[in-house]
């Protein structure tokens, strides 16, 4: 099977395909997924959008840039579907992983089952406490940071998983970079520099919890029946702030160790 780093297909970007669109493909081929392991052979277009949470006019122009259109009457072939779709996200090849940082939350990466079966093969696990190396994890050694150069020139790797704190997430971007790696998985609570042609995708829990906890607050007010007061068109105080034991309840958990954060698993 071929690797990430010697065959590469033709870029969404090279294919004009927007980005916006490349985001939505996932969406779509877990919804197909679905449907598949359930036998199901066709799916209309209104159907797919609603199991993806997107609207079916924005699902039809998305599968346009694919140069799929359904049939009318019929739908979507949801096989045809999972091909294309795979096809253009390059889960069709084989893509090597390597993840550095093996804590709570590189080590419940290393055990989450879905990689493989999404076209990621999780090559390595690096960390650079000593005393973690040769241990396994998830039936993976974990090995040291001093090998990190050798590793991934060994198993032709292109894509790395930061799960470190944030102090030391920088200086393993940059080694990773050197490496010849070219897309890189954050979830270290930090903003990384990269130079032009790596791309970076951040996951960052405690954001995603602190904008929970945002929505919470509104729905708390609003069930306290107090709407802003916007018919004399004058701007009006805040709202005064909730009791501080309410929002500790909606607080998000502190994480014990900078990086050390819940597991959230991809879908």
């Amino acid at each position: 099977m071929a690797t990430g780093r010697n065959h590469r297909p033709a870029t969404s970007r090279s294919r004009g395909i927007p980005e916006a669109t490349v985001a939505r493909l996932p969406l779509y081929l877990r919804a197909l997924t679905a449907l598949s392991e359930r036998s199901v052979p066709t799916v209309s277009s209104e159907e797919l959008a609603s199991a993806a949470g997107v609207n079916s006019a924005k699902l039809r122009k998305d599968f346009s840039y694919l140069g799929s259109y359904g049939t009318r009457g019929v739908g979507y072939d949801v096989e045809y579907l999972v091909y294309q779709i795979s096809r253009e996200l390059g889960l069709t090849q084989d893509w090597p992983v390597v993840i550095v940082g093996i804590g709570n939350l590189g080590a419940a990466l290393a055990n989450y089952g879905g990689f493989a079966s999404r076209g990621f093969r999780v090559a390595a696990l690096i960390d650079a406490d000593p005393s973690l190396a040769g241990k396994p994890v998830a039936g993976i050694p974990v090995q040291h940071t001093d090998e990190l150069e050798k590793i991934i020139s060994d198993n032709g790797v292109s894509i790395g998983v930061i799960a470190t704190p944030a102090g030391a997430a920088q200086q393993v971007c940059d080694r990773l970079v050197a490496a010849g790696i070219t897309s890189i998985l954050n979830f270290a609570p930090t903003v990384l520099s990269v130079p032009e042609g790596v791309d970076v995708r951040k996951v960052d829990l405690s954001i995603e919890l602190q904008i929970l906890a945002f929505h919470e607050q509104r729905k708390a007010g609003e069930d306290l029946g107090a709407p802003p007061d916007r018919r004399s068109g004058e701007d009006t105080a805040p709202p005064a702030a909730p009791p501080a034991v309410a929002v500790a309840k909606r607080r998000p958990p502190e994480s014990g160790t900078d990086g050390d954060l819940p597991a959230v698993m991809p879908a």
